[in-house]
């Protein structure tokens, strides 16, 4: 009997571990598409431009993200009629979490380039890319 009870322990931690990472990458590409929504219906001119990570080394991957989810905060609506449809993806992406590695990285937002808001989302689409792969 106790050998049965130790197989359906191991059997259910290792099916919860090999789950774990789908779950993940499924998290991640709900981001995507939530940010692809987002480039059609965001002001590209006359805003502030944002400080845009390009090619994080991966010890920076979650400042890189902190810095996207801050410079969400400042992006606009291209116009009223958008404006439900943004405000409920910006909320998705203040809710989005990345585990953070542990590791320090020397580098702030303020480091990083500016650039327009689309050229913003296009540069957080192609890091959560990056996370996916």
């Amino acid at each position: 009997m106790e050998r049965i009870i130790i197989f359906c322990m191991l059997f259910f931690c290792s099916s919860m571990a090999l789950t774990a990472a789908p779950h993940k990458i499924a998290k991640y590409k709900q981001l995507l598409k939530t940010i692809e929504r987002l480039e059609p219906i965001v002001k590209d001119k006359d805003v502030e431009l944002l400080h845009t990570p390009e090619n994080p080394v991966d010890e920076c991957l979650f400042t890189a993200v902190t810095c996207f989810q801050k410079g969400t905060l400042k992006l606009q609506p291209e116009n009223s009629q958008v404006n439900s449809t943004f405000t409920q993806t910006i909320r998705a992406l203040k809710r989005f979490t990345f585990n953070h590695s542990g590791k320090q990285c020397e580098s702030s937002c303020e480091s990083y380039e500016k650039k327009t808001p689309r050229e913003f989302l296009k540069s957080f689409a192609k890091l959560i890319q990056k996370v996916i792969r």
